[in-house]
Parts: C-alpha cells; structure tokens; sequence
C-alpha cells in the first residue's frame, strides 16, 4: 500500500494505491488519525487507486469516519471503485462511511 499525503483548499488528501487490506490498516490509521489529530483539518481519502479492500479496511473507514466526527471535522472518501463500493455494501458499512458524491454526467 502506497499512501501519499497532499493538501488542498480546506481539506488534507490521503492517495492511497495498492491493495487495502489488513496489512496495510496500521499504516493507513496512523495517516489518518495524524491529519485529524494533528493537523486539525478535513480529511479525504482519494481511493481511486486501490484495487481491493477487505472489511478490517473497512471497519478503518468507518471508526475513522466517527472519530472525525467527533472532533469536529469530515472524513471523506473519494473515488472507489466498483469493487470497493461492493464490499462497504456487503459489509453493511454504507451508513458508516462517507463517499464523496460525484454530478452525474448528461
């Protein structure tokens, strides 16, 4: 898993690439808890990259998400593809995790 980090207007953006599963959920935590602990900002997590994701991912997403919440702040994921959105809707997580909302081409 390869996470790079870039900032943007308002909102701190974590690239991940590769496959997101459990081997890759420390380093993807600690991305993430350091931009909404330390940072004080916003958070989007661009996943166009990944290919895969497994639910401890998932679950990552989903506490994330909460504990952006609950500092006052918004995790947002953008950008999954078909085969992650499929598993946070098996994994019942689509009310857990926030998913960027994309205009819809005419």
């Amino acid at each position: 898993m390869d996470i790079v980090s870039d900032v943007v207007v308002d909102a701190h953006v974590l690239v991940l690439q590769g496959d997101f599963d459990v081997r890759s959920t420390w380093e993807v935590r600690n991305a993430i808890y350091e931009c909404i602990d330390v940072l004080d900002e916003d958070v989007v997590i661009d996943m166009t990259g990944v290919s895969t994701i497994d639910l401890t991912a998932l679950r990552l997403l989903a506490v994330a998400t909460r504990h952006a919440w609950l500092a006052g702040h918004h995790l947002t994921v953008r950008n999954p593809g078909p085969a992650v959105r499929r598993m946070v809707h098996l994994a019942r997580l689509a009310h857990a995790i926030e998913v960027e909302r994309v205009a819809a081409t005419a």
